[in-house]
Formats: C-alpha cells, structure tokens, sequence
C-alpha cells in the first residue's frame, strides 16, 4: 500500500479569519484527502498495521465503529483490497455519510449511542462483539488501536510543522477519539514545546475534565450533538499531557459560524470544523494575540457531509435545480 494515496493536505492562509483577528490563521484542509477527511489517515495506519501483523487476510472483515468518517476512509481502503467491512454507526448518524457508506458496500448496523465498550448499547461494545464472533474478522478499533495517533505524529504534525516553517504557534482541533490532537500534538511538542495545542470539544463532553481533574464526572450531563467530536468515555489513544487546554462550544453557536463562515467565503464547513471557529474567538477574547503568531486551525473534513444538518438553503437551492 502506498500512504502516498493520504496527507500532503495543503496548510493555506485564510485572509478572511486573518484580516478579523489581525494575525494568521492557516487552515490545514483535511478535506483534499481522498475520502475529504482526516481520518483517511489513521484508517490506513490501521488496516496497513493490520495486515502487516497477519491479522487481515485477503476476503477478510474489517470492523469499525465510527461517526462515518473513519468508516468511510476504511470502507473505501477495504473496497480498493478486496475486504469485506462492516460499519457500527449511531442513530443519528449524517445521512451524507451512511449514503457514501453504502455506495462503498458496507454494511452499516445502526446502535443507540457511541458511549464506549462499557455500555451494550454503543456501537464499541457491537462492534468489538460482532468480530469476537465473526469468524476472519478484525476491529480496527480507533479508539484503542495506538496506530491511530501514530498516522498523525507521522504525517500530519511533520506537514504542518514543514508548511508552517516552523513558525506555528498555535494549534487547534476537535477531539473525537483523542488521536488526533494527539498525534499532532506529540510531534509539535516535540519540535517546539512552546508550541499551543487546543482541543474543541461540545458542551457535555468529558475531555475537558478529564484533562483538568484526571477523573470522569459524575453530574450525568448530556452531551451536544457535534459530528465527529466529543465523548462520555475517555478513549485510549487520547493523550491528554500534549494538550494545554480543550474549549467546551454549543452546538447552535458552531452552526451559526457554519453559515457566517459559508456567507462570507463560500465555503461549507464541516461541523467540527465551525466549531473550532467557536474556539478561536473564544480564546482571541481572553488572550493577547500577536500580530506575528500562525494558528493553525485542521479542518477534519467539509461541508458536503452536512448538508441537511447545516446547511438546509443548500439543500433547497439543490432541489429547485433538479
């Protein structure tokens, strides 16, 4: 296999956001890797790892539990190699997604909530039992599997690191399983420690406070729906040393820069990706900024994959055109 077919994602300058917060913010696009997202890369670290151990054999299952994301970058590999593969997603998974899901040939089973291995109702616990039972079966398991952040300590951190020139100062992105910020952080940390490193996360999400007391709440809260970010369980991969701090946002406020962000540049965003704009100005408010300074914002995947959900005129606008 050839990683060459991921990564190499461009890191360009956004006028727009650099002229509002009179610094640079350069968007690193996730989103030109060929399944438009960043998990084409640890989706490839996993079955590549996989095969190399032995175990995936060719006509094999490869099993994943995922928002779809990740799904459809294994979906996609396991298609091109002959694999079978088999997608636990949750109900409220975006449509867009399970359609790209299906075009690949996956199977898709439908599970309550994506709470961890712990709760029989999620779709780790279907996923891990489904190919405990299933002969020639593998769960990559994302959120367990270290190769996970290990594609983004590889390739992503070094990409912004080369692109950047060094001279990031400044990281964010949103913390589903951990793997990312992990992986990125980790390699930017260890060119430059000075380097800050930001997760984005919804409100209800346990990562933050995780990160501040080292130990899970117990206030039963209830947890935004934000696409591909946010926890009820602290994921394995996820490496909360490399982090300095991670932004609770609300759901209706990254929806509400998703539009701005679309009216003012023409560009869908991706809903986690409007959400680490919720973050930006928020730590703009409560800190000083350097003309100087190079934040880099990841943006994970684009706008297409939340049409209905975020951008409904587009959808309307579709359909007077058929």
């Amino acid at each position: 296999m050839d990683k060459a077919i991921t990564g190499n994602t461009p890191l360009e300058r956004c006028p727009y956001l650099s002229d509002r917060y009179s610094c640079n913010i350069l968007i690193k696009k996730e989103y030109f890797n060929p399944n438009k997202t960043c998990k084409d890369r640890p989706a490839l670290y996993m079955i590549k790892d996989a095969i190399e151990k032995g175990r995936l054999q060719p006509g094999d299952t490869v099993v994943e539990a995922s928002s779809g994301n990740t799904g459809i970058g294994i979906a996609q590999i396991a298609n091109k190699m002959g694999f079978k593969c088999c997608i636990f997603v949750t109900e409220n998974c975006a449509i867009e997604k399970l359609n790209v899901l299906e075009k690949l040939g996956s199977k898709i089973i439908t599970c309550k909530n994506s709470n961890g291995i712990d709760d029989s109702d999620s779709t780790q616990y279907h996923a891990a039992k489904f190919a405990n039972n299933t002969p020639s079966s593998f769960f990559t398991d994302q959120y367990n599997n270290p190769q996970n952040p290990q594609a983004h300590f590889e390739t992503t951190g070094p990409e912004i690191w080369e692109q950047s020139s060094g001279l990031i100062t400044h990281f964010f992105a949103g913390v589903g399983t951990g793997g990312t910020i992990s992986g990125v952080g980790s390699y930017l940390k260890l060119k430059n420690n000075k380097v800050k490193i930001y997760g984005v996360e919804p409100r209800g999400s346990i990562l933050s406070y995780f990160k501040k007391y080292g130990k899970l709440p117990t206030d039963g809260r209830v947890m935004d729906k934000i696409d591909g970010i946010g926890r009820k369980f602290v994921p394995k991969v996820f490496n909360p040393d490399v982090v300095d701090d991670i932004f609770q946002v609300d759901r209706q406020q990254a929806m509400q820069w998703a539009d701005d962000y679309y009216k003012g540049q023409n560009i869908p965003l991706g809903f986690s990706s409007a959400a680490l704009l919720v973050a930006l100005e928020e730590y703009v408010k409560k800190n000083i900024i350097k003309q100087k300074d190079n934040i880099v914002l990841l943006f994970a995947d684009y706008g297409d994959r939340y049409i209905n959900s975020l951008y409904p005129a587009l959808l309307k606008k579709e359909a007077s055109h058929d």
